[in-house]
């Protein structure tokens, strides 16, 4: 008879893991730092140095709290977004990680993904779990090419917003690894969806851009009804992980510091419906009290915030039924001063944590400790 075994797997978007600079800033002002805003600059190569200067003594502050969180999860396999490169990953991990958790992360993985800014999916495992279990990777298949017609998933409303049917239909990718934990098999798909952009056409940021993420999801739902069967899927191990950049509910923040009012309300629809529907998988995070499944704080200003799940660990039938007492971790420490914690969710803030920046990143990490039967 097999042994149960346990896997801790995490996710977490990072924000903007680079090893490189970007002085776009100088013409472009919405990407210039407020920082920079507030001086005087005389031309292009005064504003690159400066741009250099921030960015160095900001990232070391920043990626101190982005391993300190990372390393709370005590996560065997961490999927992460917002990664420039492998390189950019190896740095970080050599640099920060290394020093807090020992032997560390050593298999790391990413793709060439779609994004405009270059930021991508990566996944990066322990050599073997916390209980001396071998992980071992299997293969990797990168599904950024992929285009809407030749999934089928073109519609109206995608050729409203400017996508045709030749462009591809994943904003990053959705990155397919398969390893095995003590000989026995596990499928991670890695994704990042398109982001919620501002208002247009009357339209809020979210619902403008709802049928790219719909397409999103459409999409990986039949990557693993193609690689399974569709009647197979549900009985094989495999997850979802990944920042989805949509929820199913929030917590609307009203009032001021220290009163706060949270008040949850339910969305009338979302992309995650494509992928909860007919119990193709399930959100795990769903299992902590609708008041404290939130893995990010918005805010466009007093008459716009609030708390919500972006960040997600979808499981299998098979792999959550076999997990039915398995509850998510939310690390929230890393979260930045300003961020209004409803009651009794409050948490120590790591060391140098500012009231804006530096932190963590602006989402949480979520880790569960899954028996891999």
């Amino acid at each position: 008879m097999l042994r149960s075994m346990s896997l801790r797997i995490a996710t977490f978007n990072v924000e903007n893991l680079m090893h490189r600079f970007d002085y776009s800033g100088f013409r472009n002002q919405l990407n210039q730092d407020r920082t920079l805003s507030l001086f005087e600059i005389k031309d292009e190569a005064e504003y690159r140095l400066l741009e250099q200067a921030r960015m160095i003594a900001h990232t070391d502050d920043t990626r101190q709290l982005t391993a300190l969180a990372i390393a709370e999860t005590r996560a065997d396999i961490v999927c992460l977004q917002e990664v420039d490169d492998v390189e950019a990953l190896r740095a970080f991990e050599y640099g920060y990680l290394f020093k807090m958790v020992g032997q560390g992360y050593r298999n790391k993985y990413t793709s060439t993904g779609n994004d405009a800014r270059g930021i991508d999916v990566a996944v990066m495992m322990r050599e073997q779990t916390r209980q001396g279990e071998p992980i071992e990777f299997v293969r990797m298949t990168s599904y950024a090419h992929v285009t809407y017609d030749e999934f089928g998933l073109h519609t109206p409303e995608l050729d409203a917003l400017g996508n045709k049917p030749f462009e591809r239909i994943f904003r990053r990718d959705c990155l397919e690894i398969d390893v095995t934990v003590g000989g026995r098999p596990l499928t991670i798909y890695s994704v990042h969806f398109k982001s919620m952009s501002s208002s247009r056409n009357g339209l809020s940021g979210r619902d403008a851009t709802m049928p790219i993420r719909i397409a999103e999801a459409k999409a990986v739902r039949q990557i693993i009804e193609a690689r399974f069967g569709r009647d197979h899927a549900p009985r094989k191990r495999w997850m979802i992980c990944g920042d989805l950049n949509d929820y199913r509910e929030r917590i609307i923040i009203g009032g001021d510091d220290p009163d706060y009012t949270f008040a949850p309300v339910v969305e009338a629809h979302s992309s995650l419906d494509t992928l909860l529907a007919d119990g193709f998988c399930e959100n795990l995070v769903a299992r902590r009290p609708a008041i404290d499944r939130w893995t990010l704080y918005h805010t466009r200003g007093p008459e716009e915030r609030h708390l919500c799940q972006l960040d997600y660990l979808l499981a299998s039938p098979a792999l959550a039924k076999a997990n039915a007492k398995a509850v998510p971790d939310i690390v929230r420490r890393g979260q930045p001063w300003r961020t209004p914690f409803p009651p009794g969710q409050a948490v120590d803030r790591y060391p140098r944590t500012g009231w804006d920046r530096p932190k963590a990143s602006d989402h949480c990490p979520v880790a569960v400790t899954l028996d891999i039967a």
